[in-house]
């Protein structure tokens, strides 16, 4: 597990890194269309994504884990439930 390691650049409030094959992923990528939560996504599959896949290592102690949703202000969140998507992303959209 690297320490240096950037972390991705998003333009949205919420961007999810996942993978088709991964039930959780599909699971929240669900429910949040449901309500409504607006939010990006990467696939940790597709080619090119080696720098993407070293930090997603890197903030979960060395594992490849999907879904980690990485927010507007830096933070991050892995495996997360729709609602705590919804209410941090109200919180950096300011609603």
């Amino acid at each position: 597990m690297s320490t240096n390691v950037a972390t991705p650049e998003t333009t949205e409030h919420v961007t999810i890194f996942f993978a088709d094959w991964c039930p959780f992923c599909k699971r929240l990528l669900t429910d949040l269309n449901e309500l409504g939560t607006p939010h990006a996504l990467v696939d940790a599959e597709a080619e090119g994504t080696e720098d993407i896949n070293a930090w997603i290592e890197s903030v979960n102690d060395g594992n490849r884990i999907v879904p980690t949703v990485l927010y507007s202000d830096g933070t991050h969140a892995t495996n997360p439930s729709a609602s705590e998507v919804q209410a941090k992303y109200a919180e950096l959209a300011g609603k």
